[in-house]
């Protein structure tokens, strides 16, 4: 402002002169130093709401990619091949699925009887019988391999009988024999019985077997 004198203040304002008799107003106050600022202060609690729900979401959205994944790879690996739910946990659990979220799609295919233990080992016992000879002896390993309940496997074996059993086995023992007949009788005994035996049938089932196959010379089988 300026001074008496006529010099110009520092502010660069000219001092105001009144008129005699006018009262001057009074000189406002200086505003608070914490009005000063031009924002307004952030709510908190609104803020902290939208980024749970945010976190929320994105949360959401990878649970159900992850979901997704899971019934991808399964579906893939149950159209190849019947799965236990063991085997079926194994391959998802490969593919770097968390646990959650493989025992949450093994309980849904379940569920929908996509992958059913029971009816598995029911379904080997019946193919692994009568279309490749196997006995019971191996397809209890089998079943056991592959983790299906024992129960399951007991219920499945009711499919084979004792008759059913020595019959199959005498009839590989027969169709056997007849590539034998180039070795003498106790060759071939021990042939027929390592061939049986590993096809899982018990030493009484093959004894019986081996015996029936060598003495009805069924096949022309001449032994020296």
């Amino acid at each position: 402002m300026a001074s008496g004198d006529g010099r110009i203040s520092g502010d660069g304002l000219a001092r105001v002169t009144y008129l005699p008799g006018v009262v001057p107003p009074p000189s406002p106050d200086p505003a608070p130093i914490e009005t000063w600022s031009t924002e307004a202060p952030l709510d908190e609690e609104p803020f902290d709401a939208l980024v749970a729900e945010a976190g929320s979401s994105a949360n959401g959205k990878g649970e159900r990619r992850r979901e997704v994944r899971a019934e991808n790879v399964s579906m893939h690996a149950l159209t190849r091949r019947g799965l236990s739910r063991w085997e079926l946990q194994k391959t998802l659990l490969a593919r770097e699925l968390d646990e959650q979220t493989v025992e949450a799609e093994l309980d849904r295919l379940e569920g929908v009887g996509l992958l059913d233990d029971a009816a598995l080992a029911e379904t080997f016992v019946r193919t692994q019988h009568e279309r490749k000879g196997l006995g019971r002896g191996a397809i209890i390993a089998e079943l056991r391999r592959r983790h299906i309940d024992q129960q399951h496997i007991d219920s499945a074996l009711e499919q084979i009988d004792d008759d059913d059993e020595q019959s199959r086995a005498t009839e590989l023992a027969v169709k056997r024999a007849g590539q034998l007949s180039s070795y003498d009788l106790e060759t071939a005994k021990r042939r027929l019985h390592g061939f049986l035996s590993r096809k899982g049938y018990n030493s009484s089932v093959v004894r019986a077997a081996i015996d029936e196959a060598l003495s009805s010379r069924a096949g022309g089988v001449r032994f020296r």
